[in-house]
């Protein structure tokens, strides 16, 4: 039994280096839909339908236990599939939960109401899909009061990153930011709402200033994950394999996320 991280393309990898690097006694089995990514641009049954896909597969290679390390595929599918599709003995699990516990500074499971929280102005960016689907507003405003969340649609970062077009990320990165601040001057946070955005971290902290506090998901992510593994231990198997399953094209796949990673990383045939 290995755990499932499925993502629209690269974005998940890190998630998955972040997880692996806590929990490196798990197996994982990563599965990119890199032939239909972006996701952000879908309609939400698009999104769903090719979630569910990815979802079935790592469930064939023995993933009882999937992560959506993908904001958007959590924000537009994830509760339809909770509600509708998953079945008793398989658990899918998105990304939203851990930074929204993060910004809020309590746990998902505290259904005491609404209350002040330390931060005030938060600039969210994300994929039009994510931003469209308002789900991060929706469920910060259920646990917290006062919080001006200004959204950003960052179209064009994750095709960047996708094609290895790091100089085209950082600009467009840069772009997005200056809009955002142009309608909230003074963030006093950014959430990095697509798990593409870490791989450019370096860009929005530079571009957003050093008193903005950025989180990043992924850490988040893989410290959640930890807990509730040990919460859940049946979840876990033996091994430690790392496998990497992708729609797109083996090869190229596999030139890009090494050059992301900055490590080799050998995608299969999904």
């Amino acid at each position: 039994m290995a755990v499932g991280v499925f993502d629209s393309g690269l974005g998940g990898l890190t998630v998955l280096r972040a997880v692996s690097a806590r929990l490196p006694e798990v197996a994982f089995v990563y599965y990119g839909d890199n032939a239909h990514a972006p996701y952000g641009v879908r309609n939400a049954d698009d999104i769903f339908n090719l979630t569910c896909k990815g979802v079935e597969r790592l469930w064939q290679e023995g993933c009882d236990l999937v992560i959506l390390a993908c904001n958007t595929a959590s924000a537009a599918a994830l509760k339809r599939m909770q509600e509708t599709w998953v079945p008793k003995d398989k658990r899918v699990l998105g990304v939203f939960v851990p930074m929204i516990e993060a910004l809020t500074e309590r746990k998902w499971g505290d259904n005491s109401p609404p209350r002040q929280v330390e931060l005030q102005n938060v600039a969210l960016f994300a994929t039009p899909a994510t931003v469209a689907s308002r789900a991060f507003q929706r469920e910060l405003a259920f646990r917290a009061i006062g919080v001006d969340v200004e959204a950003q649609p960052c179209g064009g970062v994750v095709d960047a990153i996708e094609a290895g077009d790091e100089i085209l990320a950082e600009a467009l990165v840069k772009s997005h930011v200056e809009a955002l601040k142009r309608r909230m001057p003074h963030p006093e946070a950014a959430v990095l709402g697509c798990t593409h955005y870490p791989f450019m971290e370096k860009a929005f902290q530079e571009a957003l200033g050093d008193d903005v506090k950025v989180f990043s998901q992924a850490r988040l992510v893989a410290s959640s994950l930890e807990d509730y593994l040990h919460r859940h231990p049946d979840m876990l198997g033996a091994g430690r394999e790392r496998k990497f399953l992708t729609t797109g094209d083996p090869a190229s796949v596999s030139v890009h996320a090494t050059q992301f990673l900055r490590q080799p990383v050998t995608f299969q045939s999904a």
